[in-house]
């Protein structure tokens, strides 16, 4: 997840990848025993890659890790454009639709058998790679599921409870959650939580039924009622004095995270890895505490091999063996990354897995959990740019002085001029 970087609105993107249109002449000339993988940074791909070379010595896989999942996701549209491309890519489930409109410059994984496959995963998870057509344009790699990453030292020293299940009983709704915060920031003088944006409103926005899209694909983000109770949680939180002001992955905020600038994050499966790299040092400090509000899910990604691909065999090979269900079980073992093939849900790795950077939490109890009664709703191809601008409006109040008050139509406005509405 990436914040605060300009995005490009579906119009854009179409635009850029018509003006060349890239893909449409096939690959497939390489040496089918290597490929170029893109990825994006903190999600420690490189453990996955270093596992499946170890099993195929002869294949060579060169990974770049981009940058954040949008520089990333920019990266790929210029690369679409300019024709050079990795052979495989791994783009963040917000990006996706803006290039599942644009299925020609991709694979269609069911040429490679994606049809045998899709049954192993989340059925919500994977009709968000399938374009109109019917074409299969990614492999999901995993879900997030929700829940709050606390610091046990901290909540201590604020007189506040420590076990993780006293912990969530604290939080059953937002609201309450801000209460906590008051309360800790009463005790001790210092931040709850990093920010508003991400640990506030992008959760609530992602535990509704329908979000910036109707379900029949429509625009409604500025009149749906749950996006608008979202947002507005975002600026209580903004202007009630419990954060940090810090924007996630920002480096105050990887210094804050090892510094205690702030005990409780929003922590969705994928950003554990995050925490454990970010700060190393507070192994043991940490514990993991349910969500407030309902079910939910944030984030999540897919495989995709780009149409002028040199390997997309090599690329598929490596997308059949390390997403099969176990192959993403390996992976959460290794980085607690939640699998999207619910067939492992009820393994014992997945459920009597403890953790002990965070105090022995079972995390994959608690976000599969965390995904019961999730209601799906359709992520559209400007999903991605309307976040970003409601997330950047939310940030403007917190941390620079902008007016609540006009903060939500600010926001309306700029996503208008975003996507070109």
């Amino acid at each position: 997840m990436k914040l605060r970087l300009p995005l490009l609105s579906a119009a854009a993107v179409l635009a850029l990848l018509t003006a060349c249109t890239p893909g449409t002449g096939g690959g497939g000339e390489g040496d089918g025993k290597s490929f170029e993988f893109w990825s994006f940074s903190a999600i420690n791909q490189k453990l996955t890659v270093d596992a499946y070379q170890a099993k195929h010595p002869d294949v060579q896989i060169k990974l770049t890790e981009v940058g954040t999942s949008t520089e990333t996701a920019q990266s790929l549209t210029t690369a679409l454009a300019g024709g050079k491309v990795p052979d495989l890519v791994l783009i963040q489930g917000d990006n996706l639709p803006q290039f599942v409109d644009q299925p020609q410059n991709f694979v269609d994984l069911r040429t490679l058998g994606a049809d045998d496959i899709k049954g192993d995963y989340l059925d919500w998870v994977w009709k968000q790679s399938v374009a109109k057509d019917g074409e299969v344009l990614g492999v999901p790699t995993d879900v997030g599921g929700m829940a709050v990453a606390y610091r046990t030292d901290l909540f201590a020293a604020a007189g506040l409870p420590t076990d993780r299940e006293a912990v969530s009983a604290l939080w059953p709704t937002w609201d309450a959650f801000i209460e906590t915060g008051k309360r800790y920031k009463q005790t001790t003088g210092k931040a709850f939580t990093d920010n508003a944006a991400t640990s506030v409103f992008y959760q609530a926005v992602n535990q509704v039924s329908e979000k910036y899209y109707s379900a029949d694909r429509k625009l409604v983000y500025s009149t749906n009622p749950q996006v608008k109770a979202a947002f507005d949680l975002g600026i209580k939180a903004a202007t009630s004095g419990i954060t940090a002001g810090q924007s996630s992955f920002e480096s105050a905020w990887s210094a804050g995270m090892g510094q205690g600038a702030y005990a409780a994050v929003s922590a969705p499966s994928w950003m554990l890895n995050s925490i454990r790299s970010t700060a190393p040092d507070t192994k043991g400090k940490w514990d993991i505490a349910k969500i407030p509000g309902a079910a939910g899910n944030w984030g999540g990604s897919y495989l995709a091999i780009p149409k002028a691909a040199k390997n997309p065999q090599a690329a598929w090979n490596y997308i059949k063996e390390m997403q099969s269900p176990e192959g993403q079980l390996e992976h959460f073992t290794r980085v607690g990354a939640l699998p999207s093939t619910p067939s492992v849900y009820q393994d014992a790795k997945l459920t009597d897995g403890k953790d002990p950077f965070f105090s022995d939490a079972p995390t994959g109890k608690i976000y599969t959990d965390s995904l019961l009664g999730l209601k799906p709703f359709y992520i559209g191809p400007d999903s991605a740019a309307i976040g970003q601008e409601f997330l950047d409006a939310i940030t403007n109040v917190e941390q620079a002085g902008g007016d609540p008050a006009t903060a939500w139509d600010d926001a309306v406005r700029n996503i208008k001029t975003a996507i070109g509405e």
